[in-house]
């Protein structure tokens, strides 16, 4: 399936998140040292895994690695930390590049001014209650809904960005299900 990023049209244009401009982009082949953070739209067989800040803010899954932490070993905290699940798959399908305008790196041991936001698409199996670690996102609620719902909820609170990568994640899960029959 060949995906245009035009039409996604936040996607397709630089964003930006306080003092990091971001340009996103399907090619996800980067140096690893250049990996900071790792994300995923979460499903539950053909639903959509969303979650709730304590701030009540919908946002994506997934995190800042830690120091000397492989980008999938970050996955699998962050998913157990902000959702309470155990990650089964995952697919990446694109990247954030990134770029800080910021005195120093968010924490010490990530790259700066440059780096990466690794993004993708995978099953979980929620099994408790998010453990929401006193150093991290305090998560409220996590619900499991359709495509429709989880980009409703994104887009009512302006994050377009979200709701874009939900979408896109949805066609290409969708294209790789058609491709495997």
């Amino acid at each position: 399936m060949n995906i245009s990023l035009q039409s996604f049209p936040t996607l397709s244009k630089g964003i930006v998140w306080g003092l990091v401009e971001n340009c996103f982009s399907l090619d996800y082949e980067v140096a690893e040292k250049s990996v900071s953070n790792i994300s995923i739209i979460p499903t539950v067989g053909d639903q959509y895994v969303v979650m709730k800040l304590d701030d009540g803010r919908w946002e994506l899954a997934g995190g800042t690695l830690e120091p000397n932490e492989h980008h999938m070993d970050a996955l699998v905290r962050e998913v157990k930390e902000e959702l309470g699940a155990e990650l089964v798959s995952y697919t990446l399908f694109g990247c954030f590049q990134c770029r800080s305008f910021a005195a120093e790196p968010y924490r010490p041991h990530i790259p700066h001014p440059h780096f990466v936001r690794l993004v993708g698409y995978g099953e979980v199996n929620l099994v408790e209650a998010p453990l929401n670690p006193p150093d991290g996102e305090q998560v409220i609620a996590v619900d499991v809904v359709d495509i429709d719902e989880a980009v409703g909820r994104f887009e009512q609170i302006g994050r377009y960005d979200i709701a874009e990568l939900y979408k896109l994640a949805h066609q290409l899960r969708k294209a790789a299900l058609n491709q495997g029959k």
